[in-house]
């Protein structure tokens, strides 16, 4: 984790998982905790050593890669921690990530992993989109659902730490379908993003971006090549295909390897995130046949 600074008040720690930091005065806020104790053992020793204060943690989202830190940052310092409204009560209870990731089922012991599941953590504050302040420092949050439920974005000194709202060039090339819950508010939140008038941002994977509106724009793009593709496997399956088929023709096409259930359960919950999107667009319409989730070209909707 290497500590980069951006202006006066504003840092973040470059890494697999980026961490924010924002020091003014005696105060000191973190904005996410990384995957484990490892990482945030080397944020402490990083603070450490620059003398740089640490008062209060911020989570912008309740995936394990964003808070698994936080349970040993608690365990050594005094640390007051907010997070967004929802996602608290995955970090309170971080056995409820892989429980939707399996449909509502009890998780089998191999998706019950650090990258899924996170130690608990205790939430000292819930919140939600606004302007706020911590002993003095504003914080203006903003809602940026679709990755997640109820992700928040912060932005300080002028400063978005975006989460996981968009992501670096690398990270969408690496995961080629990105993982997401709802395709349609994730691209609701990367317009809403282009709108903003903060451009400065630091994503949850990637490098920090002096201007991200090209970063969002490709992000965007990316969304949309998704669509197109599983818009036109549903189009070659005139009499329709099952949901399962459409996870195996979705990665397939896009040359994903899914040979752990913890990889697959993750491709198909982001897959079917893009599925509501074509059922909303009335791309695509769901039923059940053959005892099966039923996916067919919305024109061959029954009446």
């Amino acid at each position: 984790m290497k500590l980069i600074r951006i202006n006066h008040h504003c840092y973040y720690f470059q890494g697999a998982v980026n961490i924010g930091y924002v020091c003014d005065g005696e105060v000191g806020i973190l904005i996410d905790a990384g995957l484990d104790q490892g990482a945030m053992r080397k944020v402490l020793n990083q603070l450490d050593q620059e003398r740089l204060p640490l008062t209060h943690l911020l989570i912008t989202h309740a995936h394990a890669d964003h808070y698994g830190g936080a349970a040993y940052l608690q365990n050594k310092r005094n640390i007051y921690t907010m997070a967004p409204v929802l996602e608290e009560a995955i970090l309170r209870n971080p056995v409820l990530e892989p429980i939707y990731l399996f449909q509502g089922n009890w998780p089998t012991l191999d998706m019950r992993n650090k990258f899924l599941e996170g130690e608990a953590i205790r939430i000292d504050e819930v919140v939600s989109e606004g302007v706020w302040d911590i002993q003095g420092i504003q914080i203006n949050s903003i809602a940026l659902p679709g990755h997640s439920y109820y992700q928040l974005g912060y932005q300080i000194h002028d400063v978005l730490y975006a989460g996981d709202a968009f992501f670096g060039r690398e990270t969408l090339q690496k995961h080629k379908i990105p993982y997401l819950v709802d395709a349609d508010q994730t691209l609701q939140t990367l317009k809403c993003l282009l709108e903003w008038p903060v451009k400065r941002a630091v994503p949850g994977h990637g490098a920090y971006e002096e201007d991200a509106e090209e970063l969002i724009r490709q992000n965007i793009a990316w969304h949309q090549r998704v669509l197109e593709s599983m818009e036109d496997v549903i189009k070659n399956a005139p009499d329709g295909l099952s949901h399962e088929q459409l996870v195996r023709e979705m990665c397939t096409r896009w040359e994903i390897e899914t040979s752990r259930l913890s990889s697959w359960v993750l491709y198909r919950t982001a897959i079917t995130g893009y599925l509501l999107k074509l059922v909303k667009d009335e791309k695509a319409v769901l039923s059940i046949q053959r005892h099966a989730l039923w996916i067919a070209p919305y024109e061959k909707r029954t009446a």
